[in-house]
Formats: C-alpha cells, structure tokens, sequence
C-alpha cells in the first residue's frame, strides 16, 4: 500500500477500536447478548434450606438390594405318623403347621387324614407331601434313614414309659416345631388333671390283667397304661411275664387263668365282647369273670399318651370302685 494511503486507513483502525470498546461496557449492547448466549448456561444458586427442613441428598442413593427371605425358624410342613403325636401336635397349637396325618389319627377331627402307614411307612409316599419334618413312634421300614438320605428331619417320639416320661414327650415335640410355651401350659393342665383323678381313685391291691388283643399282649407297669393301674395300687398280673422290660408282653391263657385277675380291660377296638371273653373255655372260675368285672374302654384314649390321658383314668377308677366290693 502506498505510504500516503497507509497513514489514513490506520487512523481509520484506531478510531474503530475505540468505538467498539466505549461499546463493550454498555450491557444491553449486541456483545453483550453475544457473550451471554455462547458462554454455558451457570446453573440456578439453590435457597439455603429451612432449619426445619431435612436437607436433600445431593445425589440419588442407589436402589438397596431385595433382602434374601430367611427359611422359617420351624418345620411349617409336618406329616405325623403317629396318632398320640397328631393329639399333642394340635394340643400344643401347631394345628396349621400339620400337612398330613396316618389313617388312624382321626382326632381330633380337624386332622388331615390320609392313608399313609405309621407301622408300615412307605419313604415315597411320605416324600410327596414335601414335609419338613416326620414325627414317628417307631422307625418302620427304615424311615429315619430314607427321610434323611434326602435332608428331611424325623423326630422319633416313642411311647413312654411313665408319667414324666409322657411329659418329656411332649415337651420333645414342642421344642421341634416351635411350642413350648403352648406345651408349658398343656403339661400343667395334665398333672393338674391327672393327679385330681388318681386323687379320686381307690387304691386297692387288686389283680389287674389289661387285654391288648386276642392274641393276649398285655401292658405291664413299665408302659404309661400299666403306670395309671400302678399309681392306683394295683397288683399287675403282666409284670411278671414282662421279664425284659419292653412293657407289652405277650401272655399265654393258662397263665392267665392261673393269675386269677379280678378286673379284665378290654378296649372297644378287639373285635370281640366282655360276653366273648367270659364265655373263653376255662375261663369260668377266674374272679373277674365270675364277678361280672370286665371293662371295655375306649381304644383311643386308653392307647395314647396325651391329652385325653385323664378320661382314662377316670374310666379305670370308676370300674375299680365296683372291684373293690366284688359280686358275691
């Protein structure tokens, strides 16, 4: 550019650096707006919260994870197969907790009635009912060891032998499925009960020979039934055959007639009468038989220990107030 040009165009430059700068410091002019729309948007000052109010979390918790569902503290799928056990079982408030019961738990009548065996199990049937615990009185067909080859917990809970042994029954099945407050209260009950009705019975030495069958088992004094006629002082003709003390030794007839019992027990479950009995050839000079003293109890309560145990008793006494003034 030619020198006499350049001077001009230069003073040209300056004058407009100086009008775009006075430019620069009015807010509302076009820069302005310029530098505000291309400049990041800064983000809204937030109002301190109120003392009152709980703060907001800055960022958003992570969602917890769904906490893993614990297996219930007790068995909540149990199959009995044991008739005393179903009684207890339902005594002792575990009704709901019972899938599946023997043919012959029929009480109390709520009990979920099935025709699965108690004497002789099958391990698959048992299985379909998917329990989380089997109660038995007996290990048949070798429960026990099929219910635990698969993780299936078996309380076995025998028959006892006594009275307190009957308790500790109970008490086993209460701390196994979750009861024992409920069971605290029934074994009160029972000894209350009980011990008002052996109160209330006579006691007299007299020759007692309880009849389990046709086949002439019989209970001595070291099973629960033979300790109610021992607790009310009678003389037990089986205790003598009950040699190793197993508690339901099996009597012959003339062993029988030669003990000379002066009250026969008989349960309504034989298929025989006290009629039938007394009509036995040989049997015509035993003194129950000729005084008239054979009994038929009910099957259910003079069989299992459990709550119905007291109407037992009261069965037996009331027949021994009529032995003790024998027919003359």
């Amino acid at each position: 550019m030619p020198p006499c040009l350049f001077r001009p165009f230069f003073a040209l430059l300056v004058a407009l650096a100086l009008v775009v700068s006075a430019c620069g410091s009015d807010d509302d002019g076009p820069a302005a707006q310029v530098v505000e729309e291309s400049a990041p948007e800064a983000a809204p000052t937030e109002a301190a919260p109120s003392p009152t109010e709980d703060l907001a979390p800055t960022e958003e918790a992570a969602p917890e994870a769904a906490p893993t569902e614990a297996p219930p503290a007790h068995p909540q799928r149990i199959v009995s197969l044991s008739p005393t056990a179903t009684e207890i079982l339902f005594a002792i408030g575990a009704g709901d907790q019972v899938i599946a019961v023997d043919q012959y738990s029929y009480y109390p009548p709520e009990a979920p009635v099935t025709d699965l065996s108690g004497w002789d199990p099958n391990v698959e049937a048992v299985l379909s009912y998917e329990p989380d615990l089997v109660v038995i009185s007996n290990d048949s067909n070798e429960l026990v060891a099929g219910m635990e080859a698969v993780g299936i917990d078996v309380l076995l809970n025998p028959a006892p032998a006594d009275f307190e042994g009957g308790y500790a029954a109970i008490a086993d099945i209460a701390v196994a499925v979750g009861r024992v407050d409920e069971a605290a209260a029934l074994v009160a009950d029972l000894r209350g009960e009980i011990d008002a009705a052996l109160a209330g019975a006579p006691n007299v030495p007299i020759r007692i020979y309880h009849e389990l069958g046709e086949t002439h088992y019989s209970a001595s004094s070291n099973s629960f039934i033979g300790a109610v006629y021992a607790a009310m002082g009678t003389i037990n003709i089986a205790d003598e055959a009950d040699v190793d003390g197993y508690g339901f030794p099996q009597l012959t007839e003339e062993y029988i007639v030669e003990a000379d019992p002066q009250l026969i027990v008989i349960t309504d479950q034989v298929a025989y009468t006290a009629e039938d009995v007394a009509a036995r050839p040989g049997w015509g000079e035993v003194s129950a038989v000729r005084d008239g003293n054979i009994v038929v109890v009910n099957a259910d309560i003079a069989s299992r220990w459990g709550p119905r145990l007291p109407q037992f008793i009261a069965a037996v006494a009331e027949a021994l107030q009529t032995v003790a003034v024998p027919v003359s």
